[in-house]
């Protein structure tokens, strides 16, 4: 054979082999795009295994086309942002969520990005001077119905303990507050990363974190108001934006910081969104399930008490029933993040008469406790920036019970997140089921009552009594 003949055989396999790398690169190129841009920069939770390293989850991420923000190595639950539409399609279905992406989905077509509620005014700056000194704990019906002024007298409450105010930010200016609030504890958690600076964690547009702060720990000082515990420290955590929502990135960023700072309790008078409440759980709602529950339960685990609102959508909450379980009367079988979550301790709103609120969600196994949220003309009077206001709702319930877990906690220092939980529902008093809930007169009954009388949907094991657990542990 020629020297020609042998050159021309090596270009022509040359050939071949080119052109076969250059299909199977072609093929690769098909298979794995380039990322993408489309013009929206949205933020998700990533799940990843327990063990995953933080460099691994990050070559994820980036592979996926998108830029880590915040990595929770304890939980494996990242916040990762990404402009390119399929990012959570490459992690898998069952790994990504975004709340903002979903948002965006659910807005007709043709419609700009922007959200269509548009966010309401910041809310006023508090002149300590021009808040009213008047006496006011005569209309704390409230705190008579849990007995806290007697267990004020016994326990109010140490600065050792502190509670995590989950929620749109605290009025650090307000004078029944500001001795409570530590600037040092407190961050923002908007972006699902923790940001400590004094902007990130006031309050925004909404006076719903301040008002909760106060019914934990409005001082005690013969003026205005006074909480379940004045004694105890408040970290201002804010979760809540501007247009009341709570993101899953959000809820997870709030419990890891509290559970990393050692907080005794957190008060979450909230629902995550998107949704208030999640009747049929597909694969995104899973993966939020996920990354919240799995911060909850890191934090319960690190010995920090979750109180969460049952929420005011007046549904069951009692979980759909296994085949051949017969489901409680009452429509039933949805979810409210945190409030549904195994590690929380969920709290029902009962009226001035100590029967549930109307709006009030319930549900046989889910409510762990009751406490006064009010209704109709008896709400529940707190602070809010500038002063003071009357408000419903299981947002005002919860926070009676963070506070008297407050006292709690500061009367036995060390005591499990668990122990803490039996031992309020060991002190609650019995609520039992009312035999008529007809609240409207109509002859039709509004909600039905499943249990008995120490532990049933409507109270769980009762009302909360901060007096009975106001002292040490027995």
């Amino acid at each position: 054979m020629s020297v020609l003949r042998l050159t021309n055989a090596a270009l022509a396999c040359a050939v071949l082999v080119l052109s076969g790398q250059a299909t199977a690169l072609g093929a690769q190129a098909a298979e794995e795009p380039s990322c993408s841009n489309s013009g929206h920069s949205l933020r998700y939770v990533v799940l990843f295994d327990r063990s995953t390293p933080e460099r691994t989850a990050a070559g994820r991420v980036t592979a996926a086309c998108g830029a880590l923000t915040t990595y929770y190595p304890e939980i494996g639950v990242a916040i990762a942002t990404s402009a390119d539409r399929r990012f959570a399609e490459r992690l898998g279905p069952d790994r990504a969520f975004s709340a903002e992406a979903e948002r965006l989905a659910a807005q007709p077509a043709g419609r700009t990005a922007t959200p269509p509620e548009s966010p309401r005014g910041p809310v006023a700056t508090t002149r300590p001077d021009s808040v009213p000194r008047a006496d006011r704990t005569a209309e704390q019906w409230n705190m008579q119905a849990i007995h806290a002024g007697w267990a004020r007298r016994v326990n109010p409450g140490t600065p050792e303990v502190v509670v995590g105010v989950l929620d749109s930010g605290i009025d650090p200016a307000h004078p029944e507050l500001r001795a409570a609030v530590d600037p040092a504890l407190s961050a923002g958690c908007l972006s699902g990363a923790p940001d400590t600076a004094r902007s990130a964690w006031r309050p925004g547009t909404s006076a719903h974190g301040t008002h909760v702060a106060g019914i934990i720990a409005a001082a005690d000082d013969g003026r205005g108001i006074s909480g379940v515990a004045p004694g105890v420290r408040l970290a201002s955590i804010r979760v809540i934006d501007d247009r009341g929502r709570v993101d899953p990135a959000a809820a997870v960023c709030g419990f890891m910081w509290a559970a990393e700072h050692g907080m005794a309790v957190t008060n979450s008078s909230f629902f995550v969104d998107p949704w208030s409440l999640s009747c049929r759980l597909d694969d995104r709602q899973r993966v939020a399930r996920e990354a919240v529950g799995r911060a909850v339960e890191y934090a319960h685990a690190v010995g920090t008490l979750n109180i969460a609102a049952a929420t005011n959508e007046a549904i069951n909450l009692t979980p759909s029933p296994r085949a051949g379980q017969r489901r409680p009367p009452g429509r039933g079988g949805c979810e409210a993040l945190p409030a549904g979550l195994r590690d929380t301790l969920t709290v029902s709103a009962v009226t001035s008469e100590e029967v549930k609120a109307g709006y009030s969600s319930y549900g046989l196994g889910v409510v762990d406790l009751a406490a006064p949220g009010g209704d109709g003309d008896d709400c529940v009077l707190s602070t809010v920036p500038g002063g003071y206001a009357s408000r419903c709702g299981t947002s005002m319930a919860a926070p009676h019970v963070a506070g008297v877990a407050a006292l709690m906690a500061s009367a036995a220092p060390g005591r499990s997140a668990t122990a803490l939980a039996r031992e309020l529902g060991e002190d609650a008093t019995p609520i039992p089921c009312p035999t008529d809930y007809d609240l409207t007169g109509d002859g039709r009954q509004e909600a039905y009552c499943a249990g008995y009388r120490g532990y049933n949907g409507f109270y769980g094991h009762g009302m909360v009594d901060a007096f009975a657990s106001s002292g040490p542990a027995s």
